[in-house]
């Protein structure tokens, strides 16, 4: 896990030199955008159009490897038709550029991409709808599925043994649990991790692998109104493949389903439609099924865990690093309490629905 000393904070002015110095940008605004370990700014640049430059962190700008890999996915698959990004080539034509930045504490080194601006709005500004959660259901599949098909040698360094936020690494979260305090919770996530090694892990080698996105969440996935409909929406981006590790179908939609559930007004209902989305392109075989419960609620408490250890590490960033906190604890609690029998005839009525062509 990043260090609060790894995190970048370069300044708007070395940010823009840099631009100007290794892309070739000339910027007439720059605006900096939340994040989580690594920084971002939104640029304009006249005559060239809109950018999201992406500053990583220290601990993840060691392993050129693994941002060559997540890079080179997103370019793949915006030739497969998918709305994500793409790089911007550094003067000497490079998809990104290791620069020495001082930002206070003396120089340290930054990996630095310039990437392709989406339009759209986060799904977490629109209060969803069950065509919104169904569109990211089936987008977060399709990506699974695209990238089967991609080849590269820096895809090795997916396999990202022991990473925090891989839905296989949920035994690691005992040693962050003291971030939690004397939270009256920290009895629901002991008991999720437990169960997650007496039922998930025994499964493991049965579940299908793919390489996953690991963070399909609300604010990473853009929507837009259809131009004939405007009641419906499309995904018109798709965000920070900084997560990206080879995992298995179902940790993918479990994701998805988790993160869409933060801001809905329904967050109950919220699991099936994604799940019909999801099973339009990638079906789940019945271990995967079985398993989707406990790993919607495995994900809630590894994101729960270690938001709460990371204010920790970065205590001004806290606004931004607890946004699933402020009604995650809520739904966790909500699901731990309803069970997994009364989840499950919820979302498999609700997936089944769409199969039967009755569509909520």
């Amino acid at each position: 896990m990043p260090s609060e000393v790894s995190k970048p904070y370069v300044s708007e002015t070395q940010a823009s030199e840099l631009l100007g110095r290794v892309f070739g940008l000339a910027v007439s605004r720059l605006s900096p955008l939340p994040s989580y370990d690594d920084q971002n700014f939104h640029a304009v640049v006249p005559g060239r159009g809109e950018f999201i430059v992406k500053v990583t962190n220290t601990e993840d700008s060691c392993n050129a490897e693994l941002l060559e890999a997540q890079t080179r996915s997103m370019m793949y698959l915006q030739e497969q038709g998918l709305p994500v990004p793409t790089p911007l080539l550094t003067r000497d034509g490079d998809i990104m550029s290791l620069q020495s930045i001082d930002c206070g504490s003396g120089y340290s080194k930054y990996m630095v991409r310039v990437l392709t601006y989406l339009p759209g709005t986060p799904i977490a500004k629109i209060p969803s709808s069950p065509q919104i959660l169904y569109e990211a259901g089936r987008s977060a599949a399709t990506l699974d599925k695209v990238l089967q098909g991609f080849e590269h040698p820096s895809l090795q360094s997916l396999h990202r043994k022991n990473f925090i936020w891989s839905l296989s690494s949920i035994p690691l979260l005992e040693s962050y649990l003291d971030a939690l305090g004397q939270e009256p919770t920290i009895r629901v996530v002991k008991e999720v991790i437990q169960q997650f090694r007496d039922k998930i892990q025994p499964k493991l080698e049965v579940f299908r692998k793919c390489i996953n996105h690991g963070d399909f969440n609300d604010h990473n996935v853009l929507i837009e109104a259809e131009a004939r409909s405007p009641q419906r929406y499309r995904i018109s981006g798709i965000l920070d493949f900084g997560d990206m590790s080879y995992g298995c179908y179902v940790f993918e939609v479990a994701i998805c389903i988790m993160y869409m559930m933060i801001e809905s007004e329904e967050p109950l209902s919220v699991g099936g439609h994604v799940l019909a989305g999801y099973e339009s392109v990638v079906p789940l075989i019945p271990e995967e099924r079985d398993a989707l419960f406990l790993l919607v609620l495995s994900r809630f408490c590894q994101s729960l865990v270690m938001a709460h250890h990371s204010v920790t590490l970065q205590p001004a960033n806290e606004e931004y690093l607890m946004i699933t906190a402020r009604t995650g604890w809520k739904h966790l609690l909500r699901l731990w309490e309803m069970g997994r029998e009364a989840v499950e005839q919820l979302w498999f009525g609700t997936a089944s629905s769409y199969q039967t062509g009755e569509r909520p």
